[in-house]
């Protein structure tokens, strides 16, 4: 499934768009809602001011079977009410969810962390803010003026109550924004990164007890917590005061309203009904600022992440239809690929060229540190190149679509890289998600691990095939899980394979298998990138390449380029100067 993109200055517009009819018809529902809550007040007025002078019992029956059913359409409204902002929320899911784990994924790979650990939360942050009650308290809050022209109907003095109480109260609110938005800010970039230490410690929990690290990372997370707790509970300290400050002013203006009505009533200005009315429109004229002050933390973080995804968007330029390809066929060219180490200007690679041709073999050589996973990387379309082109069939990888060439891409890196989940999503690329037929997902990864050499390995496992594995292949060796991960770059015998050190952690059966592998991927005309050491895999390389600190320093046929290498590696012999015999010695 494609899945959609928009440019950082359409991001707004877009999320509008996705949830328009919800919030037009909550904001219909919110003004029904609010002209509602008028009721209980025109009530009063009816009781204090017609019936009880008149003993009216009637009259009681009628305003009160009013009341009722003007209070149950109300809770109706405000039930749909909040079950179309839970709606819009679910929209946003729909419409963007996608589009920021793509983003997301993206980012981890251009090496921009912050971005990529946080993004759902952030993501999540905002949706949830639109559909809780931060919402419902927006949405109520443009109905205040209703209440206040009310509350001046019945007399000037309780209007102005009313509208110098709501003045206090909104200062009160700006003034816990500015206090609390900066810590809430800090408190959540903390937690992030908290929460990514955490999550790598639990991944590596056979390294941090192995090597003793424990205590320390423990020590390392709590003190992380530590500080993004201590900024969080200084912002709830902080907005806590304004709550209650807020809380005490709203309890007191409402007294004061009754006291002002009970004054007025008693100069004959209003009536007796009058003064019970006063209190309760106060009341609600300033519930909403109440519950925006008891919201604010989390709008507060709803606009901090919604800035983050608007840096999330505009970190990678939007996807735009292609002209769809051909399956690629023919040769991966590399030309003056240039690569920087992430967050340095120091290259890895230097303007690197070569190419590999249908049926051919290229080993890929070089000390540690010259480049090689890097170079593989590219190949691969993993890492995008700063400087250079990498060209299939002839097309740049950027003319491609991704997830379409990926299908036809074989690639190994040096870590494996399987994900959590069974052997047989692992080989098949978690192709049934894509809804594609299970009978065939299942044909294409036998297929695959017999290419590779493990088909029967595989059967030997207590689930076979359904064998659950964890992160990184969590559950097999490291030679199984290296062995899996080539029976996944075989899967539907690609014709491009980048395979990062294939051998590293396999036995002699297991290079046996291996190579047996590549040649036929050879020999079905696939163009084969081989990074590896042992001579042994390089020997069925058609050419060789041999890296060093990030420049091609040789690259030809392999017969030439060993010869090459080994008359670099040969002693030179010291140069034996011939001087003339003197008169009267032996030659």
């Amino acid at each position: 499934m494609a899945v959609p993109s928009a440019p950082v200055d359409e991001l707004r517009r877009d999320a509008f768009e996705a949830i328009r009819s919800h919030l037009m018809f909550a904001a219909l529902f919110s003004a029904l809602v609010n002209l509602l809550y008028l009721a209980p007040t025109i009530y009063m007025l009816q009781v204090y001011d017609r019936v009880i002078p008149t003993g009216g019992v009637l009259t009681l029956v009628f305003i009160t079977l009013a009341i009722f059913l003007a209070l149950g359409t109300l809770a109706y409204l405000d039930n749909m009410r909040s079950r179309l902002l839970v709606r819009a929320g679910l929209a946003l899911d729909r419409r963007f969810a996608a589009e920021v784990l793509s983003r997301q994924m993206a980012a981890r790979l251009e090496g921009d962390q912050s971005r990529a650990l946080q993004a759902m939360r952030d993501f999540d942050s905002v949706r949830q803010t639109i559909s809780g009650s931060a919402a419902i308290a927006l949405f109520d809050a443009p109905w205040m003026p209703i209440y206040l022209l009310f509350a001046f109907l019945l007399h000037p003095l309780l209007g102005l109550l009313i509208v110098i109480g709501g003045a206090v109260l909104t200062g009160l609110a700006i003034l816990n924004e500015r206090a609390t938005k900066e810590r809430l800010r800090k408190s959540q970039e903390v937690a992030a990164r908290g929460y990514a230490v955490q999550e790598a410690a639990v991944n590596q929990g056979e390294v941090v007890r192995a090597l003793g690290m424990r205590q320390a990372l423990v020590n390392r997370q709590l003190i992380e917590r530590s500080q993004s707790l201590n900024m969080q509970a200084e912002a709830q300290f902080t907005g806590g005061v304004y709550s209650g400050s807020i809380k005490f002013f709203r309890l007191f203006l409402q007294s004061l309203a009754l006291g002002t009505g009970a004054w007025l009533a008693v100069e004959h200005k209003i009536s007796s009904g009058a003064v019970i009315a006063a209190s309760v429109l106060l009341s609600r004229s300033l519930q909403p600022i109440e519950q925006l002050v008891g919201s604010w933390a989390s709008i507060v973080q709803a606009r901090v992440s919604y800035g983050h995804l608007k840096d999330l968007f505009a970190g990678r330029a939007p996807d735009h239809p292609r002209t769809q390809l051909p399956a690629p066929t023919g040769p991966l060219q590399l030309e003056r690929v240039a690569v920087r180490a992430p967050g340095t200007q120091n290259a890895v690679l230097k303007g690197v060229s070569l190419n590999v041709q249908p049926g051919e073999i290229v080993g890929l050589m070089g000390p540690s540190g010259s480049g090689k996973t890097t170079l593989a990387r590219v190949a691969a379309g993993a890492l995008t190149a700063e400087v250079g082109s990498v060209r299939v069939d002839g097309a740049e990888l950027k003319d491609w679509d991704a997830e379409r060439l990926a299908r036809h891409v074989g690639y190994l890196p040096q870590d494996s890289g399987l994900f959590a989940g069974s052997i047989r999503d692992n080989i098949s690329r978690f192709e049934a998600w894509r809804g594609i037929p299970a009978e065939e997902v299942d044909e294409q990864t036998v297929a695959a691990a017999q290419a590779a050499g493990v088909h029967e390995l595989i059967l030997r496992l207590p689930q076979g095939y359904d064998t659950m594995l964890g992160l990184g292949g969590r559950g097999l060796s490291a030679g199984q899980t290296q062995r899996i991960a080539l029976a996944r770059a075989l899967y539907r015998q690609p014709h491009i394979l980048i395979l990062d050190e294939p051998n590293s952690n396999l036995d002699a059966d297991g290079e046996t298998a291996l190579v047996r592998a590549l040649g036929a991927a050879k020999e079905a005309g696939a163009a084969i990138l081989l990074v590896a050491h042992r001579s042994g895999v390089l020997a069925i390389s058609d050419r060789l390449a041999l890296l060093k600190d990030g420049t091609l320093e040789l690259f030809g046929p392999r017969d030439e380029v060993v010869a090459r290498l080994n008359e670099l590696a040969a002693p030179r012999r010291p140069r034996v100067v011939q001087t003339p015999a003197k008169e009267g010695e032996g030659a």
